[in-house]
């Protein structure tokens, strides 16, 4: 299997087409069972498939521009000995004439060498079309020499990001909640990005924050039981969740997701004290389990060791009420007040 050049990466679920492969043919809707179409109804291609573009990059011609520049150079400072040579030889000498048109023609040559001359940046490309064809992407970085005659419009391929705003979506479990992510994207194929959408950048943010919306719908804001996936409590799965989500609705576009992480995550105003009270009440039963836990520990470590030592000897009734005492003094939410027995008195 051959490796796939600059600026061709496999799309994100599944491979791609390929530039010798022919495109897929569209998958055309159907009306539902029993129903035939109408007449003048038109049926189209539903989904992506309806909205590829069938334009992939490939290499574009480009040789360096330095010999270019030196024969263009070279071919100026001759027009210019000969447009010297007509204007001192005077208008009645017959080679006048000559170096004039020497002087036309390497004037004109000189200018086909020097406008294809493009100095390309790192971090950017060049798509170049010839009479609106399209016929490759200039990646070399320096000083280049394509082809005369065409159009070149920077692309840029460094890597971009950007932050959503803040969405108001209801979660799974029907509840708003504020949510908003931040999108790594770099573009992959300069030929998709350039014909396939108009936008690319526009495209990326409105499919971002759509993706966005999708996933959240899709998961709950917290899972108390911890065994399922949550928005709060499962940040990597959903992140990459949500990268697989925009790379496959931005692929049409050639655009490759690098991250996307989620930056902001809340309740919606509207119900964010009552989640408040919601998640302290479960604290503070979560507390008291444990303190609950604790105190019945204890209590069976102290009566334990009271008779293994043969300390005092209890009824099952002196029992019962040593152990609400001590239940009472250590789960209690206040400090307990002792209260000493010193025996009874005798009148």
């Amino acid at each position: 299997m051959s490796t796939p050049g600059p600026g061709q990466f496999p799309p994100p679920t599944g491979p791609g087409p390929s530039a010798q492969r022919q495109p897929p043919a569209p998958q055309y809707a159907q009306p539902p069972a029993g129903q035939s179409q109408s007449p003048g109804q038109s049926v189209g291609p539903v989904g992506h498939a309806g909205a590829k573009v069938a334009v992939t990059e490939k290499h574009a011609w480009q040789v360096s521009g330095f010999l270019a520049l030196a024969v263009s150079l070279v071919l100026f400072l001759f027009a210019a000995i000969e447009l010297i040579l007509a204007i001192s030889n005077g208008s009645e000498d017959k080679s006048v004439a000559g170096n004039v048109a020497l002087c036309i023609i390497a004037f004109i040559l000189g200018l086909l060498l020097a406008r294809p001359l493009i100095i390309i940046q790192p971090g950017q490309a060049r798509v170049i079309q010839f009479f609106g064809r399209y016929v490759g992407t200039a990646r070399r970085t320096g000083l280049t020499w394509v082809m005369p005659l065409t159009t070149r419009r920077p692309v840029s391929i460094k890597v971009h990001n950007f932050e959503t705003s803040a969405l108001k979506v209801n979660d799974a479990d029907g509840n708003p909640v504020d949510v908003a992510a931040i999108v790594v994207w770099q573009v992959a194929d300069t030929a998709k990005a350039t014909f396939a959408v108009e936008d690319y950048g526009s495209f990326v943010a409105v499919q971002a924050e759509s993706a966005v919306r999708h996933v959240a719908t899709t998961h709950p804001y917290d899972d108390p039981t911890g065994s399922g996936t949550s928005l709060r409590g499962s940040t990597d799965l959903v992140s990459a969740e949500l990268a697989r989500e925009v790379a496959t609705r931005v692929y049409v576009a050639g655009v490759q997701i690098v991250e996307v992480r989620i930056s902001h995550l809340a309740y919606s105003s509207e119900i964010a004290q009552a989640m408040l009270q919601r998640q302290q009440a479960s604290a503070i039963v979560a507390a008291r389990e444990r303190i609950v836990e604790g105190a019945v520990g204890m209590v069976e470590m102290a009566v334990n060791r009271l008779e293994a030592n043969s300390v005092v000897t209890m009824d099952n009734e002196r029992k019962s009420a040593m152990v609400s005492n001590l239940l009472v003094v250590l789960c209690g939410d206040q400090k307990a007040t002792p209260v000493v027995n010193t025996g009874t008195s005798v009148i």
